[in-house]
């Protein structure tokens, strides 16, 4: 199950940031099968404002103690965390997959 994690930085938690990334990298060394992707949220000047992951689990309890053991979602640096599921479409996990979704959804609009 796919899950899509965004989580903002607090306001004026650099330090904050900065004090928990090697814990937080060294997790995510130790991590890395479950991840299809995972990296910072920059604003304007570059600078990281947030985390977004998307992350491969068998469900939302093995999520949550995912995200508890991460240095990153311990450290209090997260002023809002918003978690979507999600299922993969493009690129195709299953060759053939999109084509295949595309074809029922026609059949279905033309029963309708």
């Amino acid at each position: 199950m796919l899950f899509i994690v965004q989580a903002l930085d607090r306001p004026d938690s650099q330090a904050l940031r900065t004090q928990a990334r090697v814990p937080h990298l060294e997790f995510v060394a130790g991590h890395t099968a479950v991840f299809r992707f995972g990296g910072p949220l920059l604003g304007a000047d570059g600078r990281p404002v947030g985390s977004l992951m998307i992350l491969d689990l068998p469900d939302r309890v093995a999520l949550e103690a995912h995200l508890e053991a991460d240095p990153f979602f311990g450290s209090g640096l997260f002023q809002t965390v918003q978690v979507w599921q999600s299922v993969q479409v493009v690129p195709e996990a299953t060759p053939g997959a999109l084509r295949a979704e595309l074809d029922a959804q026609r059949r279905n609009a033309a029963a309708a």
